[in-house]
């Protein structure tokens, strides 16, 4: 016969594994909402100096 606290470490590994992957997922995703607002702030900063540039042609031109 196996002893209980076989039960319980396997338990807690099994426990460990599931929670170190969701911790995973969550982090993931976190990033990936990091990055997509950088890059959303860096595309307006683009849009930004694109129409800057246009206006400076205009005045010029």
């Amino acid at each position: 016969m196996i002893p209980m606290w076989v039960y319980f470490i396997a338990a807690g590994i099994v426990f460990c594994a599931i929670m170190a992957i969701k911790t995973g997922r969550d982090e993931r995703r976190e990033e990936n909402e990091i990055i997509e607002r950088e890059g959303e702030v860096y595309m307006q900063r683009l849009e930004e100096k694109k129409e800057e540039k246009k206006a400076g042609e205009r005045s010029f031109g």
